[in-house]
């Protein structure tokens, strides 16, 4: 969650670290800060606070500062509360670091090192500080193989010895660190995000490495001292398009590049009119030799899981379970040989989805991932990959992360259908054309965006919100739910609307906001019985529905239509129009959209 950026080469370090902190902010921090080597007494300066990048950057412009080679951190607090104290980097005799993970047995090692003492923080990142000072004796590859072999949990380390110039020492445990060598010098960062303003090439620190990075060259050994070759990826996007292209906000951005990211994540996996992954190395025995299928993923991703589900069950007819990925481990899961497992996620470094898939490994399951992020962890430890091609999405709420899983999901369904003798071909192709129309249907939506923006001024003031819908309707719901009380900060709760007589109901007061999905032809009657229910007992409706279905129901409702497709895909545009509800409520709220209060984009702690 917190985020890593180090750099040594020819610009002024200090504005390249504060412009990557900068775009790392995205990831979710409470604290920020940097350590730069003084190019002419090479004493390693810290810099930090509790807060925004703004306010560290505003202490480092009071400051004179002439390096070339420096470290920077945003903390998500764990250990210890949010103080200048416990910011990183940390500094322990010579040596400063950074620390992303969680080191588990730090109360352990500060009693068998009797380092309590010279502690100035609560952190488990200044315990593994010390420890490396401890072993430090001139040389930093012995020191780090000494210390890490002591560690237990997750890490990732970027390290300054006050001796080596112009040096810096990584090493990593699961929490990712992905690096670059450019013509301004060599970079590494948590996340590819923060390098993209010098280069479109990186590669990943693989696990147990140690990573040189030097002015003009990188050097990667194993814990053997061999040189190993770094395996260098392209990314997808353009460098620039991390911006916010004029938009207040990142998610009002992202939720606009819809239309566009799913348009090129199907587009060369249709072949001829029928799914095909071949060039993605996907083979049809994956989806044909499996009994069952479960999908291990957290939050948002989920809820594309939970879509994927109501589809793969109604349509192939083949069972798939849904695990929230933190429970995956502890729930004593039945998983085989015979189990597709697929992860989803859309950094690829999701802890708790990283470590279900293991799990799943270990048991003998042919795991599929479907992540945004190429050489991430998940996608290394899978047997296969589909890759999604949203782009940079910065925003912590996810959105169109989640729509180009979907967009994934339906093409795996449209496989898993012809491949089983479910549909015939001309079925196949019939559904897969109905796809390709969802990037035009939902540019229909966004067009309607300030229709949108009139219905959430209506629930600025909610303290309490309900949402109600059946099969595929409450699917949505309920990622539209989480999107509202992830960026508006509104209690909202989904419900599937059969439910509401028994128990539910009772919440329902008058005024008492209700937002309602009716897209699914066969379900409408009931849905609309369900909506009656709330409507007759004070509850002011908000209404999405379809077109073909909306009647005159404007005289009863606020009313939102949506553009008209097959029933099983209008998931899709209304994901849109509930994503842009929750925008402009939390937009007009004055609101910071794109860093909700506590949450990280990318989570790496279990």
């Amino acid at each position: 969650m917190c985020g890593i950026i180090g750099y040594t080469g020819s610009e002024n370090v200090k504005d390249v670290l504060l412009d990557a902190l900068e775009l790392l902010e995205y990831r979710g921090y409470d604290s920020a800060g940097i350590a730069v080597k003084d190019e002419t007494s090479h004493v390693t300066n810290v810099y930090k606070c509790a807060g925004r990048v703004s306010d560290l950057r505003a202490i480092c412009d009071s400051k004179k500062i002439l390096s070339a080679c420096g470290i920077g951190h945003t903390r998500w607090a764990t250990h210890g509360g949010v103080t200048d104290q416990n910011a990183h980097p940390h500094q322990q005799g010579k040596v400063t670091l950074v620390h992303n993970g969680i080191i588990e047995n730090y109360r352990e090692l500060i009693a068998d090192y009797d380092l309590q003492e010279i502690l100035h923080s609560e952190t488990d990142s200044e315990a593994a500080a010390a420890l490396l000072n401890h072993y430090y004796k001139g040389d930093p590859k012995e020191a780090i193989k000494k210390t890490v072999s002591k560690l237990k949990g997750t890490f990732a380390l970027v390290i300054l010895f006050e001796d080596q110039p112009d040096v810096i020492y990584s090493i990593r445990n699961v929490s990712p660190i992905v690096a670059t060598i450019c013509k301004e010098g060599a970079m590494l960062a948590s996340d590819l995000t923060a390098l993209c303003r010098f280069t479109n090439e990186y590669f990943v620190v693989p696990e147990y490495h140690i990573l040189e990075l030097h002015k003009d060259h990188v050097v990667l050994t194993d814990l053997n001292d061999n040189v190993v070759e770094p395996e260098f990826l392209s990314v997808d996007w353009e460098l620039n398009s991390a911006g916010k292209n004029g938009y207040p906000f990142y998610m009002e951005k992202e939720i606009m590049e819809q239309p566009e990211a799913i348009k090129n994540t199907i587009k060369d996996r249709i072949v001829n009119g029928l799914p095909d992954f071949t060039a993605d190395g996907v083979p049809d025995s994956l989806f044909t030799d499996c009994d069952r299928i479960c999908v291990v993923a957290c939050g948002t991703a989920m809820h594309a899981g939970l879509v994927a589900q109501a589809l793969v069950k109604s349509i192939v007819h083949v069972q798939m379970d849904v695990e929230l990925a933190s429970e995956f481990m502890y729930s004593d899961p039945v998983i085989d040989e015979k189990t597709l497992v697929i992860a989803v996620s859309q950094s690829g470094e999701t802890i708790d989805t990283l470590e279900a898939l293991k799990y799943a490994k270990r048991q003998g399951a042919k795991c599929l991932s479907v992540i945004n992020v190429k050489g991430s962890s998940i996608a290394r430890e899978s047997d296969y990959v589909l890759y999604t091609a949203a782009g940079p999405e910065i925003a912590v709420a996810s959105t169109k992360a989640y729509t180009t899983q979907l967009s994934v999901f339906y093409l795996v369904v449209a496989k898993m259908a012809l491949l089983r003798g479910v549909y015939t071909e001309e079925q196949t192709k019939s559904f897969i054309a109905e796809l390709e129309r969802v990037p035009e249907v939902m540019q229909k939506v966004l067009e309607k965006r300030r229709d949108i923006h009139v219905i959430a001024k209506k629930i600025l003031e909610a303290k309490d919100l309900f949402m109600i819908g059946r099969g595929l309707d409450y699917s949505i719901l309920l990622e539209g739910s989480l999107k509202l009380k992830e960026v508006s900060y509104i209690h909202s709760e989904a419900y599937a609307s059969g439910e509401l007589k028994h128990g539910p109901i009772a919440l329902i007061t008058t005024n008492t906001p209700v937002v309602a999905t009716v897209t699914q032809e066969k379900l409408m009657s009931k849905e609309l019985s369900n909506i009656k229910e709330v409507k007759s007992r004070g509850a002011d409706i908000v209404l999405f529905i379809k077109e073909a279905l909306s009647g005159d129901l404007d005289t009863e409702y606020q009313v939102i239509r949506l553009p008209d497709m097959q029933d099983e895909f209008m998931v899709l545009p209304a994901s849109v129009a509930l994503q842009l509800l929750a925008y402009y409520v939390s937009s007009d709220k004055g609101f910071d959209v794109d860093k909700p209060r506590n949450l990280a984009k990318v989570v790496t702690v279990e």
